[in-house]
């Protein structure tokens, strides 16, 4: 029987995995890479280690498994998505570090286009709105300070890329220069109602290139490669999606009005909406979801930009833990959090905000605060935002939500789990298999070599935890209450 291999090259790692053709997880590797904070607000990536990490985690573990190299289908791909990087035409190199999602040096040139009138006309194209947090404004920022990569970029001397593209156009040796569509959707210079290139956009941001990616469907084929040589025959790369919107496959969210959430560094809340494009006017932004047989589905996300990094932080900055398993302990220990707020707004308030100017804040302080009480908020401020996306979620879409589908490594969090069941008055259904993303380009590049159809991924089996409300309405209410006052402290 095939078995299927997958690359998922997120903000913090680089995993290898390989999968049955049920969707049951075989084997994975992982390598970290480095995070690069050359100011604060800014962050960076060393784009070649990522590349190094994909080929040494891919190839120690088909080393490890020689019996099944040979039945392995397909590679797919799942990515950190606004990340970009530009590189080199004829090596691949990449000419500068990779600037990701989480940076905010975009921020003035974002106030300016605001400011001139463009965010209306920008939404209305992208479905997103003008922040940093996509990577047009950031491009322009970089070539406005890289002379020499704007004039690199209008000779096809250079190439940009979102990771994808990068690991894609590396993996090949260059002969694939392309990206799939739930990518380009993110970077604010794709059409969502034409699925293509902007020309106007482009333009808008001041930006020249004489290549852009070629833009295939989620499902199509990108292409071959050998791991440089590692590999007795090379693989089809085939399932390209970015991470969000393949943890939304892989959840089989293939009707209109389902929707799961994602717990990483940032968390993401997708809804499926069909097969038209819907604008919210409440600042939740519109994604194409993927693109299978041509057909486009679009999605509602709404973005948070800092939720599981924020326990990254209590351990890494404030050291108040040791390891993320230790937050559900520590949170648990206490009966509540005594009156205290932390607003997670490292590098702005993402939706239903949109103020990248707000900064973190623990609000609520007293002597008799406690690191518990401090780790029990942090925990608790990710229940809070996922619960402001869903809100509007619900309102744009006018649909109530059943359940919600929870994926990522927190999803292990048992205290956030039923917390997130007690703030938003719903079910979760909470993946056992935290590497949903992976799973969900599987799922796409099995569509797209043939091997199964979206009905034959619908009768595979699913395997979840289920928390349902527990705390009294009331009690949620009050706490909820406390959480938008402790925002507006922030705001103002």
């Amino acid at each position: 029987m095939s078995v299927y291999l997958a690359v998922d090259q997120s903000t913090s790692a680089t995993k290898a995995l390989l999968f049955a053709a049920t969707g049951e997880l075989l084997d994975k590797v992982a390598l970290a890479h480095q995070q690069i904070y050359p100011r604060p607000g800014w962050v960076e990536h060393d784009a070649d280690e990522i590349y190094r990490n994909t080929v040494q985690v891919l190839s120690e573990l088909v080393a490890r498994h020689p019996d099944l190299a040979a039945h392995i289908a397909c590679l797919s791909l799942t990515n950190q998505r606004e990340t970009f990087v530009i590189f080199d035409r004829h090596s691949g190199a990449p000419l500068s570090n990779a600037i990701v999602w989480q940076c905010r040096r975009g921020e003035s040139i974002c106030s300016r286009l605001v400011a001139a009138g463009y965010e209306e006309r920008v939404h209305a194209l992208t479905g997103l709105k003008i922040d940093t947090y996509f990577p047009a404004a950031k491009l322009r920022w970089l070539l406005d300070e890289r002379p020499d990569l704007r004039t690199k970029l209008a000779s096809g001397e250079a190439l940009f890329g979102t990771i994808d593209t990068y690991l894609i156009y590396r993996l090949t040796g260059g002969r694939v220069y392309a990206t799939d569509h739930t990518n380009a959707s993110r970077t604010l210079f794709y059409d969502i109602h034409s699925l293509g290139w902007s020309a106007e956009l482009l333009d808008v941001f001041g930006v020249t290139a004489s290549r852009w990616p070629d833009i295939r469907a989620s499902s199509a084929h990108f292409g071959e490669t050998d791991l440089e040589g590692r590999l007795a025959q090379p693989l089809p790369i085939c399932g390209v999606m970015g991470d969000s919107q393949a943890a939304l496959f892989a959840q089989r969210c293939f009707v209109p009005g389902s929707a799961k959430v994602t717990f990483g560094s940032g968390s993401s809340v997708l809804m499926n909406i069909g097969d038209q494009p819907v604008l919210s006017p409440s600042g939740i932004v519109t994604a194409v979801g993927w693109v299978v047989d041509g057909a486009p589905v679009y999605a509602f996300e709404g973005i948070t930009n800092f939720t599981g990094a924020t326990i990254a932080w209590l351990r890494d900055q404030l050291e108040l833990v040791t390891s993320v398993e230790e937050t559900e302990a520590l949170a648990a220990a206490v009966a509540d959090t005594d009156g205290v707020y932390l607003v997670p707004a490292f590098v702005g308030l993402s939706a239903p905000y949109w103020r990248p100017d707000a900064r973190a804040a623990i609000v609520g302080l007293s002597p008799g605060s406690t690191r518990r009480h401090i780790v029990r908020a942090a925990l608790e401020s990710i229940a809070y935002v996922i619960n402001d996306v869903l809100k509007l979620m619900e309102e744009d879409a006018g649909v109530t939500l059943q359940h919600i589908h929870a994926d990522g490594g927190a999803v292990r969090n048992r205290f956030l789990m039923q917390f997130v069941a007690d703030m938003t008055r719903r079910s979760v259904w909470a993946a056992r298999l935290p590497d949903l993303s992976a799973l969900g380009a599987v799922f796409c590049g099995m569509v797209g070599a043939g091997a199964a159809t979206l009905a034959d991924l619908e009768r595979l089996p699913a395997s979840f935890d289920e928390y349902v409300p527990a705390m009294p309405e009331e009690t949620a209410a009050r706490l909820y209450a406390g959480w938008k006052r402790a925002v507006q402290q922030v705001l103002s």
